[in-house]
């Protein structure tokens, strides 16, 4: 019986790893067989994340989160799980292997999806001109030519956000009229710098190791016509990874998993959910990371109240009262 598994290999699940393991508790963390370290591995240079002045490339960052997660002591587990048992004190995790782990205490930290267009050029160009975040690589197209798809507020920030870089941003869009709110939409309809380009889906994404372009077909003729970019932004959504708990934790209406206030708590005494796949507005690797922290922390103020009572859900509600009481003191000693 372990006293804490962690699911999810991001900056969430690394993170509450790092701060899990330096307390002792022995954390077994499971990564995904194919997806490992997240979407930070299809990001090239980082340039935001605090710690390095001079960049450093996504899939690097997630290994050195990794190997510092490793040093404590964290077990990593290449597999995927396919079933979880939540209910009651024991949590239960099945591996596609067939292996099955158990613990007193899990952390989901699966994160998001960026959803894709469908194009098979989009695995060979993602991060060579191909993006799904504007924050994360808007400033690597300084006076260049760019493209944002999509018709909602995401789109219309993500095509604001560019102006700041590129030279011209087009917005494609499949219908004629937007989806985003009226204050998104007057924003970027007043930026001389935004291009509408209505009634449009990308066809194609052109070329040879770096975008240099795109077809539209006109969803309403079906003609097609080519247009020249320097880079490509896809903001059609994103959604939370939580098959494996619908019906098992509470989510919201934007369907991330639920949590308490600023705690990492769901709805399930001793389950704890970090990073995007409770974050459906901000999505950065540094946030996540922090959301890891607080999970890692809550957890261990469960497992220590754990020891104390008989039953989870007396932890539970000791782990928050201690929670609260320690922000009141804290609050305290500032003032």
């Amino acid at each position: 019986m372990r006293d804490i598994i962690i699911i999810g290999s991001g900056p969430a699940g690394f993170t509450a790893a790092i701060y899990a393991a330096r307390a002792e508790l022995k954390p077994l963390l499971i990564a995904s067989s194919v997806e490992i370290g997240g979407e930070l591995m299809n990001t090239t240079e980082v340039e935001n994340f605090p710690g390095f002045p001079e960049a450093i490339m996504g899939p690097d960052l997630m290994g050195k989160m990794q190997a510092q997660a490793e040093r404590f002591g964290t077990e990593v587990v290449y597999d995927d799980v396919v079933e979880l048992e939540l209910e009651g004190p024991v949590k239960r995790v099945e591996l596609g292997s067939g292996e099955v782990h158990e613990a007193k205490s899990l952390i989901f930290a699966t994160g998001s999806a960026y959803r894709k267009l469908g194009l098979p050029e989009e695995e060979v160009l993602s991060g060579h001109g191909l993006s799904w975040c504007a924050t994360c690589d808007g400033f690597f197209f300084r006076e260049k030519q760019i493209a944002v798809v999509g018709g909602g507020d995401s789109a219309m920030e993500e095509a604001t956000f560019l102006t700041r870089f590129a030279d011209k941003v087009y917005v494609i869009h499949r219908r004629d009229s937007l989806k985003a709110s009226k204050i998104m939409q007057q924003r970027a309809f007043d930026n001389p710098k935004i291009e509408f380009i209505w009634n449009s889906e990308v066809a194609a994404i052109h070329g040879d190791g770096q975008v240099n372009g795109v077809t539209l077909r006109d969803t309403v003729t079906g003609d097609v016509r080519a247009l020249d970019l320097d880079g490509l932004f896809v903001a059609i959504g994103n959604d939370p990874r939580t098959h494996l708990v619908h019906g098992k934790l509470d989510l919201t209406p934007e369907g991330t998993i639920a949590v308490h206030g600023r705690s990492s708590r769901t709805s399930v005494a001793g389950v704890f959910a970090a990073g995007d796949v409770i974050d459906p507005f901000y999505r950065q690797a540094v946030t996540a990371a922090g959301s890891g922290t607080v999970a890692a922390l809550d957890a261990e103020h469960y497992l220590a109240a754990l020891e104390d009572t008989s039953s989870p859900e007396e932890a539970e509600s000791e782990s928050e009262a201690a929670e609260e009481a320690a922000a009141i003191a804290r609050f305290a000693e500032v003032n």
